[in-house]
């Protein structure tokens, strides 16, 4: 259902203002209603319907009619129905703050040595949050990177046959490594494993000669294997490079290799490779692809990986009985044992693994020479990579609860959901931090206390955070079992209401379940000389209505037999009570200053106020905010027009003129008519009063009975005093020159003949000009020639002879 704007408005403005208890109901409408629609019966339910429902625990706060769960309200609304704010139960969550070291300050080199265990990078460590539903509980962690922080790394090798040449140059690693690492940290361990193949047809050759020696040729190879671990970690680079010299190839007939089964085994056998709560860093060095869960269906090996060590002397025992781990299960061990991994892997594999490392949090791909040259800078970069960048992660949260990460890292970047989680391009030193919401949706079913870590990952440290979830209401545990006020001992008077044993039920358990349907009992619900049952607006239980509730959780029914309701009041422009007052009983409750069945009647009279100060302008009368006028001639908002009156200037006129200059039609009775106003004489015009003084005023000019003009004032005083300021001087016109305008004329009249002369002798001189122009044009075009006249004939005849021979 739409509410109309204007409630809104209204509503906020008298949220804003001084009808606190009034008001207060109506700011309730303006929250949502689901305390309402949770129809909860118990404090406890209440509290969990959301972060803004209380409940009332004041023993006699319902109304006739009202059910239990009407006791659960937005906090506002409780207030207005009179609840007070100490009966009102709203518990709210809390954080508290257990375990707080500050993050550690230490620089390489530093005479100070401190175990890896009292480097702290995180902080808080532990605390714990009261959560309610619906109410977000919000925590700030920092981390920093400490300077100086150990490394272990352990370097697993494929030693398969397309590796001999890169075994060379790992011999010499250890020492070359250890020298780099003190670069970044005084305190590093390396230690060294491989690894080849499950030792099972078809990913080996299991001939007695093969298994000897699965290499051709003269070539001497040590048997295949799954996995060894050669050297536990160690700070002795000499070690390590005497025990990898003495390492052989091995080989295997296919090509992807069984890297998955060492890498679960270098995860999860931590007591056989010695690592510490350090950074952990795992270098993944080959020249070829992996297999995975499933391919050791070609072997007959259907078992799933069991993601557990199986190292007996230094050596992975179970290869042929379990399957590869599945990248999942390897992301999960490596995540539990916070190992960052480094795959360093020739160019040919590069796209391979870069798939690999987006599956893989915390890890990096970098290119390996053919020959393995370039481990040692390799590692560096990939190091660099990895530690510049942090990411929390959470361990798996309780059914209903939520959390969201913001972050604030370097140069002013801030970052929400999933970005939230991480920071990029942090050096050694430096401090981010992240601001975390945890929000419980639902109470557990059995409201017991929950804990959750979070992390960054490839680090050892981590916050525990204890959630305890607010399911219940502090006045639930001062119930009182079996109280005499639940009729005789048939409930626990808990929080102001009843709840009932087993097979009782009503308000005040005062009903069997074997009484409800009992006809006796409805008569109860019958107002006198009616029929109907709870005004067929509720339910008669236990003698008693329970109205039923409307769609809209705003419109309630209420009385001892539900024939009262807050929505069948009458309404004005479209509104309940014309948004001014409250439906009780289907009767309005005006707020102050209005009235009316419809309370649309406003008693204000600010409306009303004309601008002399008076209410209707002296003409009317002000009913419900609007004036009424009296004399039916006046009209308008306050009774100031007038269609058929005079102006004030006129309609004064004649008074003005009899009182200050004893002239005009009411000379004679001037004494009668005209003395309703106070007059005063000044000089001048500039001395009458000017606009801007508290009375309204009119300013007049007026022409006299000697067509002479004077000039007054007239206003009003908040008394309905009329005042009027007169200039004692009218102003008359003097009569005109006549021999200035006979001679004017005149000279006017020779002016314009001469003008008139000038312009016809200038267009004479002109067209003569143009005639002459003309005449000289056609003479000089004039052509004289001798021609014969065509009408002539000559008078001299010639006769020829015709005899004549010229002899």
């Amino acid at each position: 259902m739409k509410t109309h704007p204007s409630v809104h408005k209204l509503k906020l403005y008298y949220c804003q203002h001084f009808f606190i208890y009034k008001v207060t109901y109506l700011c309730s409408f303006i929250g949502g209603s689901d305390c309402i629609k949770a129809n909860a019966k118990s404090c406890g339910e209440c509290i969990q319907a959301g972060p803004n429902c209380g409940w009332c625990k004041k023993t006699d706060f319902l109304q006739e009619g009202e059910p239990t769960s009407a006791r659960c309200d937005d906090l506002a609304a409780l207030k207005s129905k009179g609840c007070p704010e100490q009966d009102i139960e709203n518990p709210r969550g809390s954080k508290r703050v257990l375990e707080d070291r500050e993050v550690t300050n230490r620089k390489i080199g530093a005479a100070e040595k401190l175990k890896p265990e009292a480097i702290t990078q995180i902080q808080p460590q532990k605390l714990v949050l009261q959560l309610r539903v619906g109410e977000p509980q919000t925590f700030s962690l920092k981390f920093k990177r400490a300077e100086d922080y150990p490394i272990d790394l352990y370097y697993l090798m494929d030693l398969s046959y397309s590796m001999k040449d890169d075994l060379e140059n790992v011999k010499s690693l250890g020492t070359a490594l250890m020298r780099e690492m003190e670069k970044i940290t005084s305190d590093f361990r390396i230690g060294f494993g491989s690894f080849v193949e499950k030792t099972v047809m078809p990913y080996i050759s299991t001939t007695p000669a093969k298994l000897r020696n699965p290499c051709t040729g003269d070539q001497n190879c040590t048997s295949p294997f799954s996995y060894k671990n050669v050297l536990s970690l160690t700070s002795e680079g000499n070690k390590f490079n005497e025990l990898v010299g003495k390492q052989h190839i091995s080989g295997n007939l296919d090509s992807p290799e069984g890297g998955f089964d060492a890498i679960m085994q270098v995860a999860v056998c931590g007591v056989s490779i010695g690592w510490r709560n350090v950074t952990r860093l795992l270098v993944f060095s080959t020249d070829a692809g992996f297999h995975f869960a499933g391919d050791g269906k070609l072997g007959g090996i259907v078992l799933p990986n069991d993601g557990k060590c199986h190292l007996e002397n230094n050596m992975y025992t179970m290869s042929h009985y379990y399957d590869y781990p599945s990248i999942a299960h390897l992301v999960q061990k490596l995540s539990e044992n916070n190992i960052q991994t480094i795959f360093a892997v020739t160019e040919e594999f590069q796209a391979v693994y870069k798939e690999l490392k987006n599956l893989i949090p915390k890890s990096a791909v970098g290119t390996l020479s053919s020959n393995s040259s370039n481990v040692i800078q390799l590692i560096i970069d990939a190091y660099n990579s990895l530690s510049s960048e942090v990411i929390l992660e959470n361990s798996k949260l309780p059914k209903g609860v939520t959390i969201s990460y913001k972050s604030y890292c370097k140069n002013g970047v801030n970052d929400t959901q999933e970005d939230g989680r991480k920071c990029s391009n942090i050096s050694i030193g430096d401090e981010v931090r992240f601001e975390i919401n945890v929000t419980a949706n639902e109470c557990p079913k059995k409201g017991q206390n929950e804990t959750i870590k979070i992390k960054p990952l490839g680090f050892t440290e981590e916050v525990e955070i204890n959630l305890q979830f607010i399911c219940d209401c502090l006045c639930q545990s001062e119930g009182e079992p079996n109280s005499p006020a639940c009729h005789d001992g048939n409930g626990t008077f808990e929080c102001g209401a009843c709840r009932c044993n087993e097979g009782r039920i009503g308000r005040l358990c005062e009903c069997s379940t074997d009484e409800v349907n009992s006809e006796d009992m409805d008569a109860y619900c019958r107002r006198e000389n009616s029929t109907e049952i709870c005004s067929n607006n509720g339910e008669c239980i236990c003698g008693q209505c329970v109205c039923k509730k409307r769609e809209n959780t705003n419109e309630v029914y209420s009385g001892k037999y539900c024939e009262c309701d807050n929505f069948n009041c009458d309404r004005s422009n479209g509104l309940i009570c014309g948004g001014n007052g409250i439906c009780k009983c289907r009767v309005c409750e005006c707020f102050p200053n209005f009235t009316g069945s419809a309370c649309d009647c406003s008693l204000d009279t600010t409306p009303c106020l004309a601008a002399n100060g008076q209410i209707c302008n002296g003409r009317g009368t002000c009913e419900c905010g609007t004036c009424n006028c009296t004399d039916p001639k006046f009209q308008g908002p306050t009774c100031e027009m007038c269609q058929t009156c005079l102006g004030v200037c006129a309609e004064h006129k004649d008074c003005v003129q009899c009182r200050a200059f004893e002239k005009g039609e009411k000379k004679e009775t001037c004494s009668q008519e005209c003395m309703h106003f106070n007059m005063t004489r000044v000089e001048s015009r500039d001395k009458l009063p000017q606009p801007g003084q508290p009375d309204p005023l009119s300013h007049c000019k007026e022409k006299d009975v000697d067509d002479c003009w004077f000039y007054f004032t007239y206003s009003v005083n908040s008394n309905g005093e009329a005042n009027v300021h007169v200039v004692e001087t009218p102003e008359c016109p003097s009569g005109p020159d006549i021999i200035p305008i006979v001679a004017g004329v005149v000279a006017g009249i020779v002016l314009i003949g001469l003008a008139l002369l000038l312009i016809w002798k200038l267009l004479m001189i002109i067209h003569d000009r143009r005639e002459f122009a003309k005449f000289e044009k056609e003479k000089m075009n004039a052509k004289w020639d001798t021609g014969e006249n065509p009408i002539y004939k000559s008078a001299v005849t010639t006769v020829v002879n015709p005899k004549y021979e010229g002899k």
